[in-house]
């Protein structure tokens, strides 16, 4: 092999510049990202010459150079952030996103947001307005409460609500209740972090009433309890009920505070799940400040949700930390959007697609499997597809001991591993995100869109065509 005469092949980098082709890749990405990528390119085929590769394969590249620009540049200006498609079954998959919206909200958003909002701006005043008041007013009509805002989690919700409320003096928690959520979230750091000393109260499975009353003191701010919405402690335990706790708070002028994590407005026992306490329950149990999620149970995007005493909300708007935890004009939208539907109560569980796929019974997940099978079987054809009985979860760190019937398609792959297979649905043009089970590949139809299953048969098709 000639190096040198491989070597004058390559075309220079002005030359390249000047080609059609590669101009027509100006116009789209750029000169200073074409250049930069001509340049990379075509010394990644000087590295290869200098290695003794194949003449014919050098030869080959070199005709592919053009082309390996295109595909660097197409890699380099591809956003990372991906739709994927959930096959796993769990409905608020932390992983991949927690909440989807619908493609409703979704349209409505784009309309809104790229171009200029009424973000902070009265209307029928003509002068400046908060952004609070585009969901607030739904917020309390939707709970009862007498006020609200929004921060952009809730972690940071909890950080505001107790450096707000308590900083400078004791915040009771029973120890039962000091919970460690995603990312190493801790009650007791975040109480630290507030300016609030931690006092903890009871024992882990047991507290009781006369615990918080004996650990009341001159220097008691606030009664904080935490709904456990991602673990449950079972056997013999004892906790103190909100409702008696308000009245403990507000016979010593102190306000009671409670953190229901996941949070949910609607009564999730009437699609056969548990119960699970609801913002309206809290705000009837005369709790001064609620705040939740609007990224799990609600449906909504992520956003740290307070509500509660007129008074209380007032302080926490004016609080320095406001401005730093404010939610911009995308979450505003989204959950003013996602509350609207709950407005509409014959509908919202067929409108907000996290109620609708927890509350989807098996038979019609079943239907819906078969239906992706019959496309399965004529598209993968060196792979046995069958439906099976599965179980969902709800997860987000909601409901942690509920699971859901489900059904699901099984695929066995003749020519590779079940793992193989699903490293090539993760590295697909939209990725499919399965469950492994031994031999099979499962895909859990609870949380896949009948929407998709033309593009999940013809995806895999590819695979295993």
């Amino acid at each position: 092999m000639d190096k040198n005469e491989l070597f004058r092949s390559i075309p220079k980098v002005d030359v390249l510049l000047e080609r059609e082709d590669v101009a027509a890749l100006t116009e789209r990405y750029g000169r200073t990202l074409v250049t930069e990528a001509v340049r990379e390119q075509t010394e990644l085929l000087r590295e290869m010459i200098r290695g003794g590769t194949d003449e014919s394969a050098a030869r080959q590249a070199v005709e592919d150079l053009v082309r390996n620009v295109e595909r660097s540049l197409e890699r380099q200006c591809a956003p990372r952030v991906r739709k994927v498609i959930n096959a796993t079954g769990t409905v608020l998959h932390t992983n991949l996103g927690r909440a989807p919206i619908s493609r409703e909200q979704a349209e409505k958003l784009t309309e809104i947001v790229t171009g200029y909002s009424n973000l902070e701006y009265d209307l029928e005043n003509a002068r400046r307005g908060e952004r609070y008041a585009h969901f607030e007013g739904l917020l309390c009509r939707l709970t009862g409460a007498e006020a609200a805002m929004v921060v952009n989690n809730n972690a940071a919700a909890v950080l505001l609500v107790l450096s707000t409320l308590a900083a400078g003096g004791e915040v009771l928690v029973s120890r039962g209740e000091l919970v460690e959520i995603g990312g190493k979230f801790r009650v007791p750091d975040v109480c630290r972090q507030s300016g609030a000393e931690l006092r903890e109260v009871g024992t882990t499975n047991k507290t009781h009433f006369a615990d918080y009353e004996e650990a009341l003191s001159d220097g008691t701010k606030a009664i904080l309890k935490v709904h456990t919405s991602n673990y449950r402690i079972v056997g013999f335990t004892e906790s103190v009920d909100a409702a008696q706790l308000a009245e403990l708070a507000h016979a010593r002028g102190i306000p009671m505070i409670e953190d229901l994590g996941s949070g949910v407005l609607v009564d999730l026992e009437q699609y056969g799940l548990s119960h699970e306490p609801t913002v309206q329950e809290s705000v009837r149990a005369g709790i001064d400040v609620v705040c939740f999620s609007g990224d799990k149970l609600l449906g909504g995007p992520q956003a740290g949700i307070i509500l509660g005493k007129k008074e209380y909300i007032a302080r926490m708007k004016r609080h320095p930390l406001t401005r730093a935890l404010r939610v911009d004009k995308f979450t505003v939208t989204a959950l003013e959007l996602t509350l609207l539907e709950y407005l509409k109560k014959e509908s919202v569980a067929r409108n907000v697609p996290v109620l609708r796929m927890i509350s989807e019974k098996e038979p019609s997940i079943r239907a819906r499997a078969e239906e992706l099978a019959v496309l399965l079987r004529a598209s993968c054809p060196r792979a046995d597809i069958s439906v099976r009985p599965c179980r969902s979860q709800v997860g987000g760190g909601s409901l942690p001991l509920e699971r859901l019937d489900s059904a699901g398609v099984a695929i066995e792959p003749w020519d590779m591993s079940a793992d193989a297979l699903e490293r090539r649905m993760l590295a697909l043009a939209v990725p499919i995100v399965p469950r492994v089970t031994e031999d099979s590949v499962l895909l859990d139809v609870r949380t896949v869109d009948s929407g998709d299953f033309p593009a999940v048969a013809a995806m895999l098709g590819e695979v295993l065509g």
